[in-house]
């Protein structure tokens, strides 16, 4: 059953990347831009914590 909905969910994906493109990206754009910058702070977070 897992397999038929991770099939169903790729499926979905594909589908939606090929039909809005460009809102599909934009939303790639924004999850990239928000871990990147949960890295920075946490790198933010350990050099303010090395340096006292």
């Amino acid at each position: 059953m897992k397999k038929v909905i991770g099939w169903i969910l790729l499926f979905l994906l594909v589908f939606w990347i090929g039909t809005n493109p460009s809102p599909a990206a934009d939303v790639a754009r924004s999850i990239g831009d928000g871990i990147a910058q949960i890295f920075r702070n946490i790198g933010t977070f350990f050099s303010e914590l090395a340096n006292g």
